[in-house]
């Protein structure tokens, strides 16, 4: 049914994405398809920060994370399943329809994050992204 899954994972909360990655993981592993994951860095807002910032500071930021994403994949999601990582820097809610649309994602897996009284049911990210995707949109609680 899904040929491109795409897991969006926050490594701030990677115990959290637990349920998500299972969810993802299963759907890959079910259709025999790759599964890729991504997890995006925001950027640093303000032109007037990113000045303050040394030049190799977004490099650095994306070799920990990358590291990081490595070995939370290698814990988190089945050997038997291909997965393919990507790394983003923007906006997150973006950057994920962004990543989508450039790999021909047909779903999106995304975290609904703890409610608070301002979210309502799903966190402000995965509001966005259900809400502007072409691809189908899975929030896991």
């Amino acid at each position: 049914m899904f040929k491109t899954p795409l897991l969006a994972v926050d490594l701030n909360d990677a115990k959290g994405m637990t349920r998500c990655a299972e969810a993802a993981a299963n759907m890959a592993r079910s259709e025999g398809v790759a599964l890729h994951v991504l997890n995006v860095v925001p950027d640093s807002g303000m032109a007037i920060v990113g000045v303050m910032l040394e030049p190799d500071h977004f490099e650095k930021i994306h070799q920990s994370v990358k590291s990081e994403l490595e070995k939370w994949a290698k814990a988190s999601i089945a050997s038997d399943i291909e997965v393919k990582l990507h790394i983003a820097r923007g906006t997150i809610y973006d950057q994920i329809i962004k990543t989508a649309n450039d790999i021909g994602s047909d779903a999106i897996f995304v975290g609904a994050n703890r409610p608070e009284l301002k979210d309502y049911l799903i966190g402000p990210n995965s509001a966005r992204v259900a809400r502007h995707a072409h691809q189908s949109v899975f929030v896991i609680r």
